[in-house]
């Protein structure tokens, strides 16, 4: 039987190229590629430049595809695949959240990319953070969704108690279907097919072991976190409903 996310992949690819967006791979550094789609005209583009950041649930354009189909008009769109998701990947042994912000600013110099507003969501938000604070003069302004600036021990544990879940691990490297529904229900998307999660078990979770290791460097001790004085603008966009970050946990990174 035919794999849905693999039949739906070229068609999403040629919804976006007609709307303007295509990838392009980068190498950031000698081993390490990034895959960014990124508008095909570039020349005497005077939109506003946007990048959207995924989560640890799939790849940039999966995630994104809605919003960039809304915004590809007015807006220069861009959505990298994160380092080991989609067509991402490095030889560097570092996983940690600084180094996926880092080869991001990179990936976008090589664009031509000198301003933009970061929209991140979960994982993606917290680079989106990082990426602010190491590139001030890059980004514009931040729109942070589901997530908070870092994720350190005290959160983690108290996340992770609250969903029940011993590691991050097991919460979003499923095995199993109802594993995949409890990574979605976390955010409570709508309704998707028994089907649709089967399939994706398939193919959206290449990089097991390295995945595992970006969930284990994310989490840092909460002696080694101060919240940055941040220069952007910071918008914060959560849901009453959401059972990883809730509007309580936002609201006092807020305060």
């Amino acid at each position: 039987m035919v794999n849905t996310i693999k039949l739906y992949q070229p068609l999403l690819r040629a919804a976006m190229e007609l709307a303007g967006v295509r990838p392009r791979k980068i190498e950031i550094e000698p081993g390490t590629i990034m895959n960014f789609w990124s508008p095909i005209q570039t020349q005497n583009n005077k939109k506003p430049s946007v990048i959207f950041l995924h989560g640890f649930f799939g790849d940039g354009m999966m995630m994104w595809q809605l919003q960039v189909l809304a915004l590809v008009r007015k807006y220069a769109v861009y959505v990298p695949d994160l380092l080991f998701f989609g067509n991402s990947a490095t030889g560097d042994s570092r996983r940690t959240v600084d180094f996926q912000a880092e080869c991001v600013a990179k990936g976008l110099a090589a664009l031509g990319l000198q301003r933009c507003t970061v929209v991140g969501f979960s994982y993606g938000g917290m680079v989106a953070f990082k990426l602010a604070e190491l590139q001030p003069e890059l980004v514009e302004s931040v729109v942070a969704t589901c997530t908070v600036p870092a994720m350190t021990e005290s959160i983690s544990k108290e996340c992770l108690k609250k969903l029940g879940f011993p590691t991050w691990s097991e919460l979003l490297l499923p095995n199993s279907v109802s594993g995949m529904k409890k990574v979605v229900g976390s955010h409570r998307f709508p309704r998707i097919p028994n089907r649709v999660f089967k399939d994706g078990l398939e193919v959206m979770f290449d990089y097991r072991k390295e995945r595992a290791e970006l969930l284990e460097a994310f989490v840092i001790p909460d002696k080694d976190f101060t919240l940055p004085e941040y220069s952007q603008k910071i918008h914060l966009v959560c849901g009453e409903d959401d059972n990883i970050f809730s509007v309580g946990k936002v609201k006092e990174f807020k305060e």
